[in-house]
């Protein structure tokens, strides 16, 4: 674990997460977290999605209050900081620009250094941040992480906190899209994958099968899954109308319990193949009660270690941001005012 021993531990990380619908700001005392506000976004919720430019104008109106709870909630001053660590991509590029902008104007302002930050990787090292005041495991490297949300379905080789390898990747639809997609087709809301999951633990998973896909290697696939599940909805409907209402638990229950099997199938796979015997998972569907169990389940039935992160570091945070900061600062890393926020990046 000398990778991160490396972290001073008096080193103070603001994080700023600015990458989609919430605005986030952390504080970090080396690896262990003094403070992380979150500031969500209701009004996408009548648009069954995530409206860019409204998500741009709610960024602008939190970020001063966010970054100054954070900074209050910590018990530090602005002075107190060391670097400041930021979401420079990927994500949504008018939500990016408005924590970047901030984020080098602060920088400037207190002549401090920053360092950006890719989202993807400070979710799977959202594992490293600690509370508290006693330490909980941390995943030795090399490990694997599923890496699962609404925009993103991948297997990642985590070799250290600088070195990352996707060696699986969705080929169209991520896990969340397909929750969030199959949720919208039977009139449950958005964001839909919570609410599967609600249903789906009252529902019983073997009630209906829906298909799986047969891709080879380490990548994934959803579009099969929606259009058998499509399917399944038109022809009973048109059976009884009230089909879904009566079977709304079942249909969650059956969805989740495919959507869970795909995933763990694959990284199970990688891992024997690699003979890795610790496995994570991260990102927003992670927080799904059947997926965090599966991976309880398979590390009981491998004799591997699994590491499911705190709920709080499920969605998108600040804390993650800060983590993932401050190894790169750690490792010399060090950002310029004339790096811009990119939309899109492999890791």
């Amino acid at each position: 674990m000398s990778e991160i021993n490396i972290i001073n531990p008096s080193l103070v990380v603001l994080g700023i997460e600015s990458s989609c619908d919430d605005t986030s700001a952390a504080v970090l005392r080396g690896n262990r977290l003094l403070s992380n506000v979150i500031a969500s976004q209701k009004v996408h919720e009548e648009y069954g999605g995530v409206v860019p430019e409204l998500a741009s104008r709610a960024h602008l109106k939190n970020i001063v209050p966010v970054v100054n709870s954070a900074v209050k909630r910590a018990g530090i001053e602005l002075s107190d900081i060391d670097v400041i660590a930021y979401t420079r991509g990927p994500g949504l590029l008018g939500s990016l620009l408005v924590g970047t902008s901030f984020t080098k104007g602060l920088s400037e302002g207190l002549g401090i250094p920053m360092v950006d930050v890719n989202h993807l990787q400070a979710h799977v090292l959202a594992h490293f941040v600690q509370e508290g005041e006693v330490d909980r495991e941390v995943p030795s490297f090399p490990f694997l992480c599923l890496l699962v949300s609404g925009g993103n379905s991948q297997i990642i080789l985590v070799k250290s906190p600088y070195d990352m390898e996707i060696i699986g990747k969705t080929i169209d639809d991520a896990a969340g899209e397909a929750f969030d997609k199959c949720a919208k087709v039977m009139g449950l809301g958005y964001p839909g994958g919570p609410i599967v999951n609600k249903l789906g633990n009252l529902g019983n998973p073997e009630a209906f099968r829906f298909a799986k896909p047969r891709i080879e290697g380490y990548d994934y696939s959803f579009s099969g899954l929606k259009t058998s599940f499509l399917y399944t909805l038109r022809d009973e409907l048109a059976k009884d109308a009230d089909f879904v209402e009566k079977n709304k638990e079942d249909l969650c229950a059956s969805l989740q319990k495919t959507i869970v099997d795909i995933l763990m199938d694959k990284l199970a796979k990688a891992a024997k193949d690699l003979g890795i015997r610790e496995v994570a998972v991260a990102g927003g569907v992670s927080a799904n009660s059947a997926l965090r169990d599966a991976f309880i389940a398979y590390g009981e039935r491998t004799g591997s270690k699994a590491f499911i992160p705190p709920f709080a570091y499920t969605t998108d945070n600040a804390a993650m941001v800060a983590m993932a900061g401050a190894f790169r600062f750690a490792a010399g890393e060090r950002s310029s005012l004339a790096d811009p926020p990119y939309s899109r990046v492999i890791i």
